[in-house]
């Protein structure tokens, strides 16, 4: 599988910033990865699409063995520098590069549209054991917030058929063959810091706008510093980007469920 443009040239672009510009989870995504995907001392994860490493950490506090699966180079050098105690590997969701049930869960954080097809489902159902589970998660943005969705329509121009969660193509995906849906769930989850951080940085990373050329970056953090600006909920030291945080969890069954297929 080939890895998206955005995604190689904005994520080789955007590695240094990408970690300090994302929100990180909250507790509930961790008692998720211990309730529903069953992670524990004594069972492996495979995180796909790992990134940085921004997800790593909760992987690691369930006491699982931690794999992490990532094809970018600059990003897996982050990965590996940051998190010496994770097994890194290269490679794509339609080629792991693990043996058959290998694992007792595949998480995909913030990760799972990028590759939303038959091929990867089918090879990420490989790699997991009989009865594990497959975990998709990902931090939205609230875009009920007037400032949110304005910068939306500032960044929304430049996604250009981009995979994104929010077209909601990877859902057909699912129903699957193999996997049985067991869970669905949300929590709200609002990123508290610097508005250097939280929005300039985190849009900055954004895979499609650290793609673009030099001067259409520097007209979009004009533009977003210009709404910062113009936002006095945003003048202060410290500003909350509201998320929501959403997870979706399925089981591999021996049963074939069917499926439409993405």
């Amino acid at each position: 599988m080939t890895v998206h443009a955005s995604a190689a040239t904005g994520y080789t672009r955007s590695a240094t910033t990408y970690v300090s510009g994302r929100p990180g989870y909250p507790a509930e995504a961790a008692a998720w990865l211990r309730e529903v995907a069953g992670l524990a001392p004594g069972r492996g994860v495979l995180e796909v699409g790992a990134g940085t490493g921004k997800f790593v950490p909760l992987l690691r506090d369930t006491g699982a063995h931690v794999t992490a699966l990532e094809p970018v180079a600059a990003m897996r050098a982050t990965l590996a520098r940051d998190h010496a105690d994770v097994t890194v590997v290269e490679g794509t969701a339609e080629a792991i590069p693990l043996p058959d049930a290998g694992v007792d869960a595949v998480i995909c954080a913030q990760a799972f549209h990028w590759f939303a097809t038959p091929a990867a489902v089918a090879e990420m159902r490989r790699v997991l054991k009989p009865g594990g589970v497959l975990g998709l998660i990902w931090n939205v943005r609230d875009e009920s917030v007037p400032w949110v969705a304005a910068l939306s329509a500032i960044t929304d121009p430049y996604a250009r058929g981009t995979p994104r969660y929010r077209t909601g193509a990877w859902r057909r995906c699912f129903p699957a063959p193999g996997f049985a849906a067991i869970d669905e769930r949300r929590a709200d989850h609002p990123h508290v810091g610097r508005a250097e951080d939280v929005i300039v940085a985190r849009t900055m990373s954004v895979s499609f706008i650290a793609a673009l050329d030099d001067a259409e970056r520097a007209t979009v953090e004009r533009q977003v510093r210009g709404l910062i600006a113009a936002t006095p909920e945003l003048a202060g030291e410290s500003v909350a980007f509201p998320y929501e945080t959403r997870m979706f969890a399925f089981r591999r069954v021996d049963q074939d469920r069917g499926g439409t297929g993405c």
